[in-house]
């Protein structure tokens, strides 16, 4: 239902980037720049695509934003890659629509984050709100494990595998590894467990996690997709090397306008990405010139 041909959301591996939302200097989004970046995006390789995601701004989109975003997303993919549609809402209720708007786009699958309000559910809740919305939906969901105060432990998350089916993985942030090692551990074997230790994704993947949607492969996907592949080949110098300057180029980015930054890490890389939504800020002068060494560094 709702899925793009040739696509299996169990079967997602590899580097799939979160795609930043450009928006004009009013601060409406910029569809045209937007296509041109998932165009940039297949051309370095990445294995996937998300949309709406926190990279992407996705808090700050309407509903018919988001709509139109995954769409033009969906067209441009054009089947060459597969498209995930990302929901950050606050209810039940809310996490269906969006979902029911996104279904009969060609997405493969939705990447959704617990509440992010203040207000933390119990398990049981938390069991039957990702239920809730894979049942009425009908397509499968990815946890954005992220919402600090609202975190899912790798025991909540393996008994939300086996109570919503249609629950088919995780993406792990907030840059613990052993939280992410324990939920290879102890996940279902055909749970797909995706890195955001944006930090750490080569040991991320030297664990066994099935790839990243995170950040830094927004930034950088080139440099990432070749971490993976030599990750999978077993070449650990390489790997090794590129994870050195691939977290020289993310300790320029983290922040609290991470989104603004990785926008201008791909301005450097001549992917034009448009501006935040207010209130975020563009990255500031100093933060442009030390990515844009990292960047450069990265990339010689």
């Amino acid at each position: 239902m709702g899925t793009k041909k040739g696509f299996e959301a169990s079967k997602l591996q590899g580097i799939i980037t979160p795609i930043t939302t450009p928006f004009t200097a009013a601060g409406d989004v910029d569809e045209a720049l937007f296509r041109k970046q998932v165009r940039f995006f297949l051309r370095q390789g990445v294995h996937g695509v998300v949309v709406g995601g926190s990279t992407g701004e996705g808090h700050t989109l309407s509903e018919g934003e988001l709509v139109k975003l995954t769409g033009a997303a969906v067209e441009e993919a054009g089947g060459r890659a597969p498209v995930i549609g990302g929901i950050i809402v606050d209810s039940t209720r809310h996490a269906v629509e969006r979902g029911k708007a996104l279904a009969g786009l060609g997405v493969v699958a939705l990447q959704i984050t617990p509440v992010h309000y203040l207000f933390k559910p119990t398990d049981d809740a938390m069991v039957a709100h990702f239920r809730t919305v894979t049942e009425e939906v009908g397509l499968p969901v990815i946890i954005y494990n992220v919402i600090p105060w609202c975190y899912c432990s790798p025991a909540l998350l393996s008994r939300i595998f086996r109570e919503a089916p249609g629950v088919i993985g995780v993406k792990q942030s907030q840059g613990d590894l052993k939280l992410l090692a324990d939920l290879l551990l102890t996940a279902p074997p055909k749970a797909r467990i995706f890195s955001a230790v944006d930090a750490l994704l080569y040991p991320s993947f030297a664990l066994g996690a099935h790839g990243s949607i995170a950040a830094l492969p927004t930034a950088a996907p080139a440099s990432c997709v070749a971490l993976w592949e030599a990750v999978q080949r077993g070449d650990h110098p390489a790997a090794l090397a590129l994870h050195k300057r691939l977290l020289a180029l993310w300790n320029t980015l983290v922040g609290d306008n991470l989104p603004a930054c990785v926008k201008y890490a791909l301005t450097v890389q001549g992917c034009e990405t448009g501006y935040p939504r207010a209130p975020m800020l563009p990255a500031s002068s100093s933060q442009q010139a030390d990515i844009r060494r990292a960047v450069e560094k990265l990339l010689a």
